[in-house]
């Protein structure tokens, strides 16, 4: 009779796989078909999972990464052997450098004929695992839900960030008794903070500072310690600037929120919170900050690099915790009013300046006065997605972000081609939501064919595009050394939107300021994906200062 009922319960490691993920809340699988990873097709097919398949793998992993941006739960994709795995390399080194939580799952040629030269055999592990917190193979059907436990929890442990399992073939095909399992994904948010004698000293420091600033990044949106941020600030009347996924952790029209001020703040600061956010070439290596600025450094984690400067206090552990212990040693200071003025008064000018490239008439378009465009149509809570260079830099001075998770860029690693990925997933986390994908016409050619993946799955994410005719972030630097050019072309006017249109979509094609509304309203409205292909200037030069090494 035990058996029996044993034999009832074997699985094979397909649905093994399945099990373990919907047990840790996944209900989205992307892929690209590969039949070393059939079983796992079957495994969430029997489980309810859906299977969302892409036309390249870098696009699956893409969108796994962007399910954990908009969701903050490990998104999840499975590619074949090989290529598969190889293919999604890029979208997996994003993730890490995001802390993106996900799980990449491989085919794995059989175990049974290893070192014979079976198709797309290759051991994926050495060179996967430099971009994962955890990648391995299970050495048997019976090792595979253990291990997928093992590789979600890591997967949100502080620092977050990417894991990799890879399956034999044999090993996935065959069964396996299921084992009991309680095993809960980690909520890190909700652990202990800092260390109190840091608190305390970090404490003294903010609450003697006259001018403090917040520059907060993509950690504070990991360890969901926005709501603490906020009433830090509001408590003690602290400016607060944002990049990355933090962008939208307060909203952009809140009183303490700052953007164009930012390099007069961290310059002018007498302390500076650096929350979640490494001091790396978007913040000077941290020569962005004055020469005399305290630093705080506050984070879910130790960092992985050392700080390129001294810092004054260090304090590691959840967010939530640690901002609210803070709030409370650093209350009592100073009247920082005369601080704010100072930093609103930098910002009305900055943005007086705007004001001619906001409302510039000229054809091709100035890419501010399509974004001056844009922001008449698109709702509060949208879900931006940037994939490009210069076009998406202008999207970064001048679109707002009010909620978390509303920001999606490709971040430090700078891979183009996440874009399409990230909308799916978006779209598909938020139907409710406008997502808004914002283009270049260089970014278009890596992932374009995934609008045949959006018009299939009937995700109708619009896209804007910025067409220049230029790969304009190499251009005009490389002129400026130069005076010459090379490899920074692309072909002019080129009608990326019948493309969109070919594959199921609805396109159009923008050459005049004055066609931007009617195009832009037609696309929120089309109930199928589209893309705006708006010709913009190739001779603006976008403001450059960050050193990039």
């Amino acid at each position: 009779m035990s058996t029996d009922t044993q034999q009832e319960t074997r699985l094979h490691g397909g649905r093994l796989i399945a099990r373990r993920i919907k047990a840790h809340g996944v209900t989205k699988l992307f892929t690209l078909s590969g039949g070393h990873i059939f079983p796992i097709y079957d495994g969430c097919r029997e489980e309810g999972i859906d299977i969302v398949d892409v036309r390249h793998e870098q696009t699956a992993a893409f969108a796994a990464e962007g399910w954990a941006k908009v969701t903050r739960t490990p998104g999840v994709a499975a590619v074949t052997a090989g290529p598969g795995v190889t293919n999604a390399l890029s979208a997996l080194a994003s993730a890490q450098s995001n802390n993106s939580p996900m799980l990449m799952l491989g085919g794995r040629a059989p175990a049974l004929r290893w070192g014979r030269g079976s198709l797309q055999e290759i051991d994926h592990i050495p060179f996967v695992r430099p971009l994962a917190k955890l990648a391995t193979t299970p050495d048997g059907t019976e090792e595979i839900p253990g291990l997928v436990d093992d590789a979600l929890r890591a997967a949100m442990t502080p620092h977050s960030g990417p894991t990799f399992l890879d399956f034999s073939m044999d090993h996935v095909f065959s069964e396996a008794a299921e084992p009991e399992s309680d095993a809960r994904l980690l909520q890190p948010h909700l652990g202990p903070g800092a260390d109190g004698d840091a608190i305390e000293r970090a404490g003294r420091l903010l609450q003697q500072a006259e001018r403090p600033v917040v520059m907060a990044g993509t950690n504070l949106y990991w360890g969901h310690g926005e709501q603490a941020l906020r009433a830090l600030a509001e408590e003690l009347g602290i400016p607060v600037f944002l990049n990355g996924l933090a962008r939208g952790c307060l909203s952009a029209d809140h009183e303490l929120f700052f953007s164009r001020s930012r390099g007069a703040a961290l310059k002018g600061a007498d302390v500076a919170l650096v929350i979640g956010v490494p001091m790396d070439f978007r913040l000077g290596f941290g020569e962005s900050f004055g020469a005399d600025t305290e630093l705080i450094a506050i984070d879910v984690a130790e960092p992985v690099r050392e700080h390129p400067r001294a810092v004054a206090a260090e304090l590691y552990g959840a967010l939530p915790a640690t901002l609210d212990a803070l709030r409370v040693a650093a209350a009592g200071g100073p009247d920082r009013s005369r601080w704010h003025e100072q930093l609103r008064a930098v910002e009305e000018e900055k943005h007086a300046a705007e004001a001619a490239e906001l409302n510039d008439e000229r054809a091709p378009l100035h890419p501010m006065r399509l974004y001056k465009g844009l922001a008449e149509v698109i709702d509060r809570n949208a879900i931006v997605v940037c994939d490009g260079g210069d076009f998406v830099s202008y999207a970064g001075r001048v679109v707002d972000s009010y909620e978390p998770g509303c920001w999606l860029d490709p971040g430090p690693f700078g891979c183009l081609g996440s874009g399409p990925g990230y909308a799916l997933a978006a779209k598909m986390a938020r139907p409710e939501r406008q997502v808004v994908l914002l283009y270049g016409d260089g970014a278009f050619g890596f992932a374009g064919m995934e609008y045949d993946t959006l018009a299939r799955h009937g995700v109708d994410v619009v896209g804007v595009m910025g067409n220049n005719g230029i790969w304009a972030l190499e251009k005009h630097p490389m002129e400026f050394l130069y005076g010459y050019s090379v490899a920074a072309e692309l072909r002019p006017a080129t009608r990326y939107d019948e493309v969109v249109r070919s594959l199921g979509g609805h396109g159009e094609l923008v050459e005049r300021p004055q066609d931007l509304r009617g195009a832009l309203d037609r696309a929120f409205s089309a109930g199928v994906p589209a893309l705006v292909n708006v010709l913009t200037d190739p001779t603006v030069v976008y403001p450059r200062k960050s050193n990039l090494a």
